[in-house]
């Protein structure tokens, strides 16, 4: 029951939280030890709720889950892991986790509070709607730049980081319903009649540009920004990453969770981990 009770939990999923690092890095707060604590706790806290969020809705999809060709095989589903006791660690987590919050900031338990919201009406309503469904699946992204905004005391955050993260949430969310449609064919979630293979494409050449866009638009309006402009440096990476993950999802014929397809591609991560090292050689070196 622990094995199951921790695939449940989906501590890769946790991955995700690195997007509260965010305002850690791009305000230049990577040499202030409270801000990389706080910011630490928080993406700790704010990864154990998202652990709450996926029990409650293997919960509320169990019926449904049975019935699709992988999902029946998630420890709630197979009958692994009773609902009585995954009910019991859902509240668990959240009693202690939203005081916890709240502890590390009142603006940051807002967000995080409007996040869990957001993913009870998600689940419940919003994924079954086309478009909308994509659009609420990049504002979680965002909301988790958000929360770690609120983390510390932000003086020269661009708002630029998050129009980039916008449509970056968009092209990896276009891209995980292009591989479910094109795994499942419709068959299994109702959000898929909505979509089509062409329009999907369409969406993730759109994002893809856009994001690029505004990333390059970031490297030299920003104001917090090396005046020499040498964050235009990193932007051959983003190109080159973007690229890369519109190439796996539509060549390859890979896609499904972002993060799956991040952690299975090596050259994606070699260029992922460059521009990161890029960004902190401007940051902090130039």
């Amino acid at each position: 029951m622990f094995n199951a009770l921790i695939k449940t939990i989906r501590p890769k999923q946790w991955a995700k939280s690195v997007f509260l690092f965010a305002a850690l890095v791009f305000d230049r707060k990577l040499t202030n030890l409270e801000a990389i604590w706080h910011t630490l706790a928080g993406a700790l806290v704010f990864s154990l709720i998202v652990s709450a969020v996926y029990i409650i809705n293997d919960i509320a999809d169990v019926e449904s889950d049975r019935k699709h060709p992988t999902k029946r095989n998630r420890p709630i589903a197979a009958g692994k892991l009773p609902i009585p006791v995954a009910w019991g660690v859902a509240a668990g987590i959240l009693l202690v986790a939203f005081p916890l919050t709240y502890l590390l900031s009142p603006a940051f338990a807002l967000v995080t509070g409007g996040y869990f919201l957001l993913n009870l009406l998600y689940s419940k309503w919003l994924k079954h709607v086309a478009l909308l469904d994509i659009i609420v699946l990049a504002s979680f992204y965002v909301l988790r730049v958000a929360a770690g905004v609120t983390l510390i005391d932000v003086l020269r955050f661009s708002p630029w980081i998050y129009l980039f993260t916008i449509f970056l949430a968009l092209l990896m969310g276009a891209g995980k319903r292009r591989a479910e449609l094109a795994e499942l064919a419709g068959s299994s979630r109702r959000v898929l009649e909505g979509y089509t293979l062409n329009f999907l494409d369409q969406l993730i050449t759109l994002a893809s540009g856009t994001t690029i866009i505004t990333y390059c638009l970031y490297t030299f309006s920003a104001p917090n920004l090396p005046e020499n402009h040498a964050m235009m440096l990193t932007i051959p990476f983003i190109i080159y990453s973007i690229l890369r993950y519109q190439y796996l999802l539509q060549v390859k014929e890979t896609g499904g969770a972002p993060e799956d397809v991040v952690l299975a591609d090596r050259p994606l991560q070699i260029s992922i981990l460059l521009w990161g090292l890029a960004v902190l050689l401007v940051f902090y070196r130039f």
